[in-house]
C-alpha cells in the first residue's frame, strides 16, 4: 500500500484534470522517469471531476466511470500510483477501487461525510487545508479520517497546506504552518506549490488568476521549512490547459524544479524532527 513517508522526499504532482490519453501518458511516462530520482517516489495526480470550477461553463473532466477508467490506464502504463479528488461520500468507494490515494480538496475539508466516507475506504487519505482553517484546526478533520479508517496509522493520513486568504483574491504562505500541522495533526505535511500562487477570481472572466513565478521560489521555501512532500500540477502547455493553467508548472520546467527541492529537503532534516 501506498504511504506518505517522513524520511523521504515524495512527489504529487499531475494534470489539473482528465484530459486525453495523449496527454495523459505524455505526463504520465515523464513523471514515471522522473519517479527515479525522487527518494520517496511520485503519484500521478488528475481530478476526474472539478466541481467547484468558477464560471458555469468551465470544462469539469469527463466524471467519475470515464476519468476513472483513464486514470487506470496511466497507472497501468506508468507504474505510478494513483491519487485522485472526492468530492462526495458516494464517489468513495468507486475511486478507491482504481485510486491508491483519495484526496479531499479544500473547500470540503470539514465535510464529515466525506472525510469518514474517505478513511472507511481504508485507503490512504491526503486532506488539504481549507484557505480559512488555521493548522490546529487540521486536527479534527485528520481525526475523522483516522476514526472511520480504525485507527490509520500516521503515514496513512497526509495535510496540505495550499496557502491561506489574503483579502480578496489572493493567498498568502505561512511557513510556520508545516511544524505546526505536523504537531497537532501528528501526520505528514504536504505542500502545493501550484495552488498557493493561484489569485482567485482574478484571472480573465472572473476565472481564477495565477502568478506561476513565485512556484520555485515557494517550494524552495516550503522544502526548508519542514514540508515532508510537495504536490504540483503540471502540464506541458499550462496556456491551453482545459483547468488552473495560469498557476500550473510547464512539463519542461519540472525536472530543474525537484531536482533543487530535494537538495533543499535533505539539508532540512533537522526541521522536521
Amino acid at each position: 500500500m501506498v504511504r506518505f513517508p517522513t524520511d523521504k522526499f515524495f512527489v504529487i504532482a499531475g494534470p489539473c484534470v482528465v484530459e486525453d490519453d495523449e496527454l495523459m501518458y505524455r505526463v504520465g511516462d515523464h513523471l514515471a522517469r522522473l519517479a527515479e530520482h525522487i527518494p520517496g517516489g511520485v503519484m500521478f495526480k488528475a481530478s476526474f471531476d472539478k466541481a467547484n470550477r468558477s464560471n458555469v461553463g468551465a470544462f469539469r473532466g469527463p466524471g467519475l466511470d470515464e476519468g476513472l477508467a483513464a486514470l487506470d490506464r496511466v497507472r497501468t502504463r506508468t507504474g505510478l500510483p494513483i491519487i485522485t479528488d472526492v468530492h462526495e461520500a458516494g464517489q468513495c468507494a468507486a475511486a478507491a477501487q482504481v485510486a491508491d490515494v483519495l484526496q479531499i480538496p479544500a473547500f470540503l475539508c470539514r465535510q464529515t461525510d466525506l472525510l469518514e466516507a474517505a478513511g472507511a475506504t481504508g485507503k490512504p487519505v491526503n486532506v488539504k487545508k481549507g484557505q480559512w482553517m488555521h493548522p490546529e484546526g487540521m486536527a479534527g478533520a485528520v481525526a475523522k479520517v483516522r476514526a472511520a479508517g480504525h485507527g490509520m496509522r500516521a503515514e496513512e493520513v497526509a495535510v496540505t497546506e495550499r496557502g491561506t486568504f489574503f483579502g480578496y483574491g489572493d493567498l498568502v504562505v505561512d511557513m510556520r504552518s508545516f511544524t505546526r500541522l505536523r504537531h497537532a495533526c501528528r501526520s505528514a505535511v504536504i505542500f502545493d506549490g501550484t495552488h498557493s500562487v493561484q489569485q482567485p477570481g482574478r484571472g480573465e472572466g472572473g476565472s481564477s488568476g495565477g502568478l506561476r513565478e513565485m512556484i520555485p521560489a515557494l517550494v524552495f521555501a516550503a522544502c526548508a521549512a519542514g514540508a515532508d512532500g510537495l504536490f504540483v500540477e503540471t502540464h506541458p502547455d499550462p496556456a491551453h490547459a482545459p483547468s488552473d493553467g495560469a498557476n500550473m508548472i510547464p512539463l519542461d520546467q519540472l525536472d530543474a524544479l525537484l531536482k533543487r527541492a530535494v537538495d533543499i529537503w535533505a539539508g532540512a532534516g533537522s526541521v522536521r524532527a
